[in-house]
């Protein structure tokens, strides 16, 4: 049995966080940063079933061409993913009652939904990235025992050599998103698979220089530069990592796909990417009802 100090759950025995009871929850979840873009997501479903709020946490589980689907809002940062990820996988695979596990485990499907900046000059804006590969960069997965299992070491060590990587800065990890979705998601014509990388911060651990100088000046160069086999960095973000990482250890299948609305390096900028976040999330719901 877990401890009630460590699965805390609401009076009317929802999980913390999410405010979500079990039968709340769809088993094909489609994360995203933005609350807004849980109700743009949410109207085109034929049947809303639920809808809850608390906090960042804005969750919608409906119905969309017979299939049923839980749309959830993170807020920003690899924090929130902790706490989304273990509530959602307590959601599936814990009684909140008694607090036990059930005995037979759930697998989740989970596609984030995102916006993105691109570190190579040939993904414009508004390509839409899958991620195949993530480097996570936030630290979040180390917290975990048997992290290493999920993990790729090689790949590790050959990016923080090559980016000469700070040993003060949490040590980049190397994850891999669900082939079955990647598969799923992946139409050649219209999506780019690549690597994306999970910071822990928009500024400086994007590389971004303002008034504060960078412990690691030129890095976006060396992560533009940097080759692993036939894999690049196409991508930074602030979430994906840590989703993949932690479905994983879990047993759920994870992805991202993103919108590219900036390149890091063209210095060109989406003026307007409502439409074509649109166009992405109609694309993606299309994929996940086949």
């Amino acid at each position: 049995m877990i401890q009630a100090s460590e699965l805390i759950t609401n009076p009317d025995g929802s999980i913390f966080h999410l405010h979500l009871l079990p039968e709340e929850l769809a088993k094909e979840v489609i994360l995203v940063g933005d609350p807004g873009r849980v109700d743009m997501i949410a109207s085109r479903f034929e049947r809303i079933e639920v809808r809850k709020q608390s906090r960042e946490f804005h969750t919608v589980t409906g119905v969309y061409r017979g299939h049923r689907l839980t749309v959830l809002s993170t807020g920003i940062g690899p924090d929130n993913i902790d706490i989304v990820m273990n509530e959602l996988d307590a959601l599936a695979n814990i009684d909140l009652r008694t607090k036990e596990l059930r005995p037979v485990r759930q697998s989740l499907n989970i596609v984030r939904i995102g916006t993105s900046g691109s570190v190579q000059a040939d993904l414009p804006v508004n390509s839409f990235v899958i991620s195949e590969k993530h480097i996570g960069c936030d630290g979040v997965l180390r917290f975990y025992g048997n992290h290493e299992q999920v993990c790729d070491p090689a790949f590790e060590e050959a990016f923080i050599a090559h980016c000469g990587w700070s040993p003060l800065a949490a040590r980049p990890y190397v994850v891999t998103a669900s082939p079955q979705l990647v598969g799923r998601l992946h139409e050649p014509a219209r999506t780019v698979k690549g690597v994306t990388l999970t910071a822990v911060g928009f500024y400086g651990p994007q590389g971004r220089v303002l008034r504060l100088p960078l412990a690691m000046p030129g890095i976006n160069d060396r992560i533009t530069a940097f080759r692993y086999d036939t894999h690049r960095v196409t991508n930074y973000e602030m979430e994906s990592a840590a989703i993949t990482g932690l479905a994983n250890l879990l047993g759920h299948h994870a992805t991202t796909i993103c919108l590219i609305i900036a390149n890091r390096m063209t210095g060109d900028a989406s003026a307007d990417y409502g439409p074509d976040m649109e166009r992405l999330v109609e694309y993606v719901l299309e994929k996940l009802t086949q």
